[in-house]
């Protein structure tokens, strides 16, 4: 392994982050800037085929570091639990074919005119207690995702590491596991000490990276940034990470229109020589 595939051997690129390129060319742009592993969303891998996209990634030697996503668990009639649970499994048979054991889950927020946060949550404990026996069965493992606060209403009603470990409290680690995406979690004055539960809970499933972004965008979705162009501590988190025991790959996963704008190989440019600055010292 030479000095240059060695120092980006954790490197992963989450799809997101090039938005305008199909499956096809994310690939071949990181096999020609030396990544190798991909976090493909799932959109991406249906416009390819699943089976297309399995032999694409596979074929171009790269891993699969995680599968975005499944979740949105909690819909309040029988209608929406049951169409939840259906994608969430074909979501893991997806998982499966693309030689990934992490999926990641966003597990939503309140329906429509809801208010009433303590049921919904309660929602999304019992579709995840569905969902665990098919994950196992198959060796597939879910990834909670806290989200940022901001985000609670509408996409994520779980908006910290310790709620996400509390969720997955009740199940084997080796089926449900947490996400540490640095954009959702860096301000929360309890990381530390969640990081080191989640490494002795041996819960950590992967490790995002990508900054924050001020001030933020007028859809906040689009504030990550690349590494270094915010306000998170990527030496302080990504310590706390390391010492956890964590040592998969680093998922970069950044959505905004600027860096989408821009040319992809471009992209993949500067994510490498921001990680190899900011993140890997601390890995």
């Amino acid at each position: 392994m030479n000095s240059e595939s060695s120092t980006f051997s954790r490197l992963s690129i989450n799809s997101a982050t090039t938005k305008k390129w199909t499956l096809a060319q994310v690939v071949e742009g990181c096999v020609n800037a030396g990544i190798p592993s991909i976090g493909p969303w799932r959109d991406r891998v249906e416009e390819a085929g699943l089976d297309k996209a399995a032999r694409l990634i596979k074929d171009a030697g790269l891993r699969v570091s995680s599968l975005c996503r499944g979740g949105f668990l909690t819909a309040p009639d029988a209608e929406g639990q049951a169409a939840a649970l259906a994608d969430n499994r074909a979501a893991i048979l997806e998982a499966v074919a693309l030689d990934t054991r992490e999926l990641f889950l966003v597990v939503g927020g309140l329906a429509p005119g809801e208010k009433d946060v303590v049921a919904a949550r309660q929602r999304v404990a019992d579709r995840l207690a569905d969902l665990v026996p098919f994950a196992e069965e198959h060796g597939v493992r879910l990834v909670l995702e806290p989200l940022h606060p901001m985000y609670a209403a509408d996409r994520a009603l779980i908006s910290t590491l310790g709620q996400a470990l509390d969720l997955a409290a009740p199940f084997d680690a080796s089926t449900v596991g947490v996400a540490v995406d640095t954009f959702h979690v860096w301000w929360d004055p309890e990381l530390k000490a969640q990081i080191e539960r989640a490494g002795r809970e041996n819960r950590i499933a992967s490790y995002q990276v990508c900054d924050f972004n001020m001030p933020i965008a007028a859809d906040p979705l689009l504030s990550r940034g690349y590494m270094g162009d915010g306000v998170v501590d990527f030496a302080t988190i990504g310590t706390w990470v390391r010492d956890a025991g964590y040592t998969g790959d680093i998922e970069v996963e950044i959505f905004n229109q600027g860096i989408w704008d821009t040319d992809g190989n471009t992209v993949l440019a500067t994510v490498k020589e921001r990680y190899a600055e900011l993140v890997l010292p601390f890995a």
